[in-house]
C-alpha cells in the first residue's frame, strides 16, 4: 500500500471539503440580504393584494409606502403599543404565545382617500402552513379584500385558496356577529348565512376548514379592536 498516496488523497479531500464549505458559506452570506429583501417585497405584495392593489409590473415597495400609512402593533386589549414595527412581526411565533403576551400587527392604509385596515393570518392546511391577510373597510366589520397562500396544498384542490375566484367571494362579507368572529368558510353549497359565509373548495374540504379555523383564531385576537366604539 502506498502510504504517501493515501495521505495525499485524505489531505486533498479534506482541503476540498473546507474550500467548498467556505464557498457555500460565503455565497449564502452574500445572498442573504437579497433573499431577505425578496421576502419583504413578497410580503408587501401580499398586503397590497388584500387591498385590491395590483402590483404586477410595478414597484411594490413604492406602492406599499403609498398605500400603507402605518404598521402599528396592538396588544390583546386592542391598544396601540407602537406606531411602527408590525411588519417585522412573525405571526406564527406570536400565535405560540399566550394571548396576553402577543404583539398584533395592524396595517393602517389609505385607498382612494378611504381608511382600510389589514390584519395578518396564519394557520394550517392539509399538507402544511397556510397564511394570508384580510383587508377591512373603515367600519372594521366588512371585508374589503383578502389574500391567501399556502406551502404545499394539492393543485386543483386545496391550492385553490390562492386563486382570485375563491378570494373574491369574501368582498363585502361581515366579520363580527354578536361580538364574535362570524366570517366563515362553509362546505361548498352549504352556506346558510351569506352575509358572513363563503363556499369552500370542492374536493378541498380540509384546506377549507383550515382557512375557516385560521380566520376564527387570528381575527378573534383583534376582537377588542374590531368591536371598539360599537
Amino acid at each position: 500500500m502506498n502510504t504517501n498516496s493515501n495521505s495525499y488523497t485524505i489531505i486533498y479531500a479534506s482541503v476540498m471539503v473546507v474550500i467548498v464549505a467556505f464557498v457555500l458559506a460565503f455565497t449564502s452570506a452574500s445572498l442573504r440580504d437579497t433573499q431577505n429583501k425578496n421576502v419583504e417585497l413578497d410580503k408587501m405584495k401580499q398586503i397590497l393584494y388584500a387591498l385590491n392593489v395590483d402590483t404586477k409590473g410595478q414597484d411594490a415597495e413604492k406602492m406599499y409606502k403609498e398605500y400603507v400609512k402605518a404598521d402599528q402593533i396592538l396588544n390583546a386589549t386592542g391598544e396601540v403599543v407602537a406606531q411602527e414595527g408590525g411588519f417585522k412581526i412573525d405571526m406564527k411565533a406570536e400565535l405560540a404565545k399566550p394571548l396576553e403576551k402577543r404583539q398584533l400587527p395592524l396595517y393602517v392604509c389609505q385607498v382612494n382617500g378611504q381608511t382600510k385596515y389589514v390584519l395578518p393570518l396564519y394557520g394550517a392546511g392539509l399538507w402544511g402552513p397556510i397564511w394570508g391577510y384580510v383587508g377591512l373597510n373603515d367600519d372594521k366589520d366588512s371585508v374589503f379584500g383578502v389574500y391567501f397562500s399556502h406551502q404545499g396544498e394539492t393543485p386543483g384542490l386545496g391550492a385553490e385558496i390562492s386563486t382570485s375566484a375563491f378570494q373574491a367571494q369574501f368582498a363585502g362579507k361581515k366579520v363580527m356577529k354578536d361580538g364574535a368572529v362570524a366570517l366563515a368558510v362553509e362546505k361548498n353549497g352549504k352556506v346558510t348565512e351569506p352575509d358572513y359565509q363563503v363556499d369552500g373548495i370542492s374536493g378541498g374540504t380540509i384546506t377549507s376548514k383550515g382557512v375557516d379555523a385560521m380566520l376564527k383564531v387570528c381575527l378573534s385576537q383583534y376582537d377588542k379592536f374590531l368591536t371598539a366604539n360599537k
